[in-house]
């Protein structure tokens, strides 16, 4: 068995389900791919339903821990912790192209362990989103919004590049995949927070409004 077996079907795996989807990627596919025996798959995954599962709980414990990373932050100054949680994650995404990709398209899907994701993963981003989120609005830094189309507002941005590569890069001719996109578009999003949700721009607001 090779060393680095596990990995390379990982890899492939991942290759295979961006490109071909799930459901028409064989195990045959995978394991020639990878250039390992179907054995070795069946060893660490059991079948082609543990790899998907494997993928999805590996994918949000690094998305979750690069959310983790930011809250050091949030008792000082919950706008900077929102937008380091923007960095972290748009950094972990371009960084993972192909990966993030495959499983966005996959959590788009209803199924019993897209539901369980959803109950533990994204309950616990729900979770970290809001406290950044409520402490901003207590701190009197962020403007009083609804929690929940902040909360689609906020994953919009950060996901819609990446499920709808094909209409960023044909339509648009934006690459989710150069350097320069990660840079620009943190901008973009940086931008959204002090604009939407910064008090300074509230003030303003209210200000021009009662002129």
């Amino acid at each position: 068995m090779k060393k680095n077996s596990k990995e390379a079907i990982i890899q492939a795996a991942i290759s295979l389900f961006n490109t071909k989807g799930f459901h028409a990627t064989s195990i045959r596919d995978i394991s020639t791919k990878a250039n390992v025996n179907v054995a070795n798959i069946a060893y660490y995954f059991e079948n082609k339903h543990g790899l998907l599962e494997y993928c999805l709980t590996s994918f949000f414990e690094q998305y979750l821990t690069e959310i983790e990373a930011a809250m050091d932050i949030l008792e000082e100054d919950p706008i900077a912790c929102l937008k380091k949680v923007s960095k972290n994650i748009l950094s972990f995404q371009c960084n993972n192209i192909h990966f993030t990709r495959f499983i966005l398209r996959e959590m788009s899907i209803d199924s019993q362990v897209v539901r369980e994701i959803m109950s533990t993963y994204y309950v616990k981003e729900k979770y970290f989103l809001k406290k950044i989120l409520e402490k901003g609005m207590q701190k009197k830094v962020m403007k009083p919004h609804s929690m929940a189309y902040l909360m689609i507002q906020f994953k919009g941005m950060l996901t819609m590049p990446f499920l709808n590569t094909q209409y960023v890069t044909e339509v648009l001719h934006v690459f989710p995949h150069e350097r320069f996109f990660e840079e620009k578009y943190l901008q973009e999003i940086y931008q959204w927070i002090d604009g939407v949700l910064g008090l300074n721009a509230f003030i303003t607001e209210k200000k021009a409004v009662n002129r």
